[in-house]
C-alpha cells in the first residue's frame, strides 16, 4: 500500500451535512486599518479509515514567526504539520481507545501509511516499533478536551489525564495511550523550537 493512497485532498474531507465539529474564524486587521473577519467557515476533522475513531483536525499553522504586515493564510495543506522555530501550529485529535488497535482487522501498516500523508512531519518521528512513542522539536501544550488519557514517558512512566488537565512537553519522548471505552480529545498547540541536539 502506497501513500498515494492517503493523498489528502480537502474537498473529499470537506464540510458533510450534519458532520462539522469546528468553526474557524480568522480575523485580520488590514482592512482600511480596521479589523474584520477574513474569514467564517466550518471545519471537518479528518477520520482515519485505516484507524476508527481516530479524528485530527489542523485549525491553523504558521511555520515560522508571523510577519502581521501581512495577511496571515492557510492555503492547501502544509508539506509538515510541525512547525519551523517560531513556528505554531494548532491541531484538535481524537484518540480512539488502544483497543481498536488490538482488534484482528487493524493494519498497523495501513495506519502508517494513512498517518505519513495526512501528518507529514510528525508521523515521520514516530519510532519504527509501532509503540506509538515519538520526540518532536518543538514545545508541545496538551489540553484534554474531553474524556480521559494517559502519557507515556521513557521507561513506561505514565500519568493518567482527564478533562481540563494540561501537559507542557518540552521536546520530550512520549506517547498517547487511551486505555478506556471512549474516545479522548485533546487540544495541541506547537511551538517550533530549536532541536534539542544529543539532550
Amino acid at each position: 500500500m502506497s501513500v498515494s493512497k492517503y493523498q489528502i485532498d480537502n474537498s473529499k474531507n470537506a464540510l458533510e451535512e450534519g458532520k462539522a465539529k469546528y468553526h474557524r474564524r480568522v480575523v485580520t486587521g488590514h482592512t482600511a486599518g480596521k479589523s474584520v473577519f477574513k474569514s467564517d467557515e466550518k471545519l471537518s476533522p479528518y477520520r482515519f479509515s485505516s484507524v476508527p475513531g481516530y479524528e485530527h483536525a489542523l485549525i491553523w499553522l504558521n511555520d515560522g514567526i508571523p510577519d502581521l504586515e501581512h495577511d496571515q493564510t492557510l492555503t492547501g495543506y502544509p508539506k509538515s504539520v510541525v512547525p519551523g522555530p517560531g513556528g505554531t501550529s494548532f491541531h484538535i485529535v481524537t484518540f480512539p481507545p488502544d483497543a481498536v488497535m488490538a482488534t484482528p482487522s487493524f493494519d498497523p501498516q495501513a495506519a502508517l501509511q494513512e498517518s505519513l500523508a495526512r501528518l507529514p512531519g510528525l508521523a515521520d518521528t514516530f519510532e519504527p516499533d509501532g509503540s506509538g512513542m515519538h520526540t518532536t522539536d518543538t514545545v508541545d501544550y496538551a489540553v484534554v478536551f474531553a474524556g480521559k488519557i494517559s502519557l507515556e514517558l521513557d521507561d513506561g512512566q505514565t500519568v493518567d489525564l482527564e478533562r481540563g488537565d494540561v501537559v507542557v512537553q518540552n521536546g520530550t519522548r512520549h506517547a498517547w495511550r487511551n486505555k478506556g471505552t471512549e474516545g479522548a480529545v485533546l487540544l495541541f498547540f506547537l511551538n517550533g523550537a530549536k532541536g534539542a541536539g544529543a539532550l
